[in-house]
């Protein structure tokens, strides 16, 4: 009897994987029967916008974290599937920086490529609410409610199934972390986190504040300044963003301290403060897995580019029959999703063995742990994912090469060059394919002057 694997999420990391079943089966392999459990209606997990904040009309987080005008804050060129190229998918060449859409036309043009949920069983609408595992029978059993059967006030089915592995696909950018200041229950302005932001030019003419310095911090201090808020104030915990070159109207300062009683008067830990209108969290996600029963199952991590009780970065520690894809904090996404998902795929059907001890997988997993220390007491831990995609790549036939991973890995350098000497032109440079070679086209208007981040736009020129 076939293995069943249950994959959980259809979005870049689920696609994956399915992209990495479906090569073994083109070269003649025989591989397990493949269920892919996808609570959204379409492919593309967080790329696919939604209007909706806080809690679904099933009582569920809202999963998408996108906001209007979002251009991605790297090359494209870094994430480029090798075996679909951005320019065989629009047909021509397109910029370096594209918003949303284009992204999301791109990924649901490679699942179309090769027929990814004709192949395999992708359930849409199906949203997984337990996973459990039995020792008896050695079988996980997941349970699923089909979202698209309650309909008139009428509760949703549900129904469970049995399978040999579990692969849990769902990313880590829909459980907002929110922190606690004090007097922030009495602000008179809006607070929301940045899963919530929606559309930014609601903060024109506003003093906003941000709280977070990493990218999220950065992309919207740059969308509020595009789109003419007043002034934006940055308040990091440890450390600033490392922008050197923000507009006069954009400003970081020591965390925040509390909010005062006038409801409007934010005070930072060096002692200054601002008046602001609205308040910002970017502040992070959690890693949250609700659905996995028990401690054994359920991946504990913070956001970090090891995480620690994942073998090789996939593979559960206290239970290998379960593989997590994508848990890093990235500077590459689709490319390491394709060498994880290969690398997954390789572990399912044996062609992979895995150490004999959950004690050797903890060591070697605390080995890339050091390494990752390392490199961030170097303030660079782009090479150090680059040397573990390489790493997974080396064991399977991935066709990702050693090669595409140097030359993406020099993009990321240039991408910092370019923001240290512009952060608000950065995204007007272009960069060469490191799949077909050719250089990306400057696109017709500059980042700063581009106020329509529709892919028709974009594209036809």
């Amino acid at each position: 009897m076939k293995k069943r694997v249950a994959v959980i999420g259809a979005g870049p990391s689920g696609l994956s994987l399915l992209r990495a079943f479906d090569s073994a089966a083109e070269k003649g392999a025989e591989i397990p029967e493949i269920v892919c459990f996808e609570k959204q209606g379409e492919v593309g997990g967080l790329w696919k916008f939604e209007e909706g904040k806080g809690v679904d009309e099933h009582g569920e987080i809202v999963h998408g974290s996108m906001y209007r005008d979002l251009y991605i804050n790297g090359p494209k060129e870094v994430n480029e599937y090798v075996d679909y190229s951005f320019e065989e998918h629009y047909g021509k060449v397109i910029g370096s920086y594209p918003p949303r859409p284009v992204l999301l036309s791109y990924i649901r043009g490679r699942a179309e490529k090769y027929n990814l949920c004709a192949k395999f069983s992708v359930r849409f609408n199906s949203s997984v609410s337990k996973i459990s595992y039995s020792e008896d029978t050695a079988k996980f059993t997941v349970t699923v409610k089909d979202r698209s059967t309650a309909r008139n006030g009428t509760e949703a089915k549900v129904y469970s199934e049995d399978f040999d592995h579990v692969v849990v696909a769902v990313g880590h950018f829909s459980t907002p972390n929110v922190p606690q200041f004090p007097g922030l229950e009495a602000f008179k302005g809006s607070v929301l986190h940045a899963h919530d932001v929606r559309d930014l030019s609601e903060f024109r003419g506003m003093d906003v504040l941000l709280v977070g310095s990493g990218y999220t911090a950065e992309d919207i201090a740059c969308q509020c300044f595009k789109l003419g808020a007043a002034s934006v104030t940055i308040t990091f915990r440890s450390n600033p963003t490392g922008c050197c070159n923000w507009p006069e109207s954009i400003k970081e300062v020591p965390l925040l301290e509390r909010v005062d009683s006038n409801g409007r008067t934010c005070h930072f830990k060096d002692g200054s403060s601002k008046d602001v209108d609205a308040i910002i969290l970017c502040t992070g996600y959690l890693h949250d897995f609700p659905f996995m029963v028990g401690d054994e199952l359920r991946l504990v991590a913070g956001n970090r580019m090891w995480p620690l009780g994942l073998y090789q970065g996939v593979v559960l520690e206290t239970h290998p029959k379960v593989f997590y894809l994508g848990m890093q904090a990235q500077f590459y996404s689709f490319t390491m999703f394709d060498a994880q998902a290969w690398y997954v795929r390789d572990v399912i059907m044996g062609r992979l063995t895995l150490p004999s001890s959950t004690e050797e997988m903890v060591a070697h997993s605390r080995k890339w742990r050091e390494a990752e220390l390392a490199a961030l007491a170097k303030l660079d831990v782009k090479p150090f994912q680059g040397d573990y995609v390489k790493e997974l790549i080396r064991h399977t036939d991935c066709p990702i090469t050693p090669e595409f991973v140097d030359k993406t890995q020099q993009m990321g350098v240039d991408w910092d060059k370019h923001k240290a000497l512009d952060i608000m032109s950065y995204r007007d440079h272009a960069f060469v394919s490191a799949v077909t070679g050719n250089l990306a086209r400057t696109h017709h208007t500059p980042w700063m002057q581009n106020f329509d981040d529709s892919l028709e736009s974009y594209v036809n020129f």
